[in-house]
């Protein structure tokens, strides 16, 4: 038996965690391509994670289909209506402090801004009124 023929007959590791890791893999790199498109000031770097972000996507969505199919993956037990109800309320209060709190700075900057430049008059040229 030649080295070659003796690698490809010992597995590392199942096919089943194999594609497990890749999965989670990918999820973690979809985390940090939305993370990178959200901090990204440049509107190409922006467009290019968001593409990267979306093939990663149908990459995952891929896997997760064949897997499935395998049985390889176990998908999590049906969430509670009411539980699901009470996280989707608690994401739009937190939602609606974080913009009330956005807007108070906002405004207390706006504020800060007009009190510390200087009483000056515009410029209205050089008109007579005898």
């Amino acid at each position: 038996m030649t080295p070659t023929s003796q690698f490809q007959n010992t597995n590392l590791l199942p096919e089943e965690d194999l594609l497990n890791a890749v999965l989670a893999d990918l999820k973690r790199t979809v985390r940090e391509y939305t993370t990178a498109t959200t901090e990204s000031a440049c509107p190409s770097v922006r467009q290019m994670f968001n593409q990267l972000t979306d093939s990663t996507l149908q990459l995952q969505g891929q896997l997760f289909q064949v897997m499935s199919s395998h049985n390889m993956y176990t998908a999590p037990s049906k969430a509670i209506r009411t539980e699901v109800d009470k996280k989707l309320q608690e994401a739009q209060q937190t939602q609606q402090k974080v913009q009330q709190f956005t807007q108070q700075r906002t405004a207390q900057f706006n504020g800060n801004v007009q009190a510390s430049q200087p009483n000056s008059q515009p410029n209205m040229g050089s008109q007579n009124y005898s």
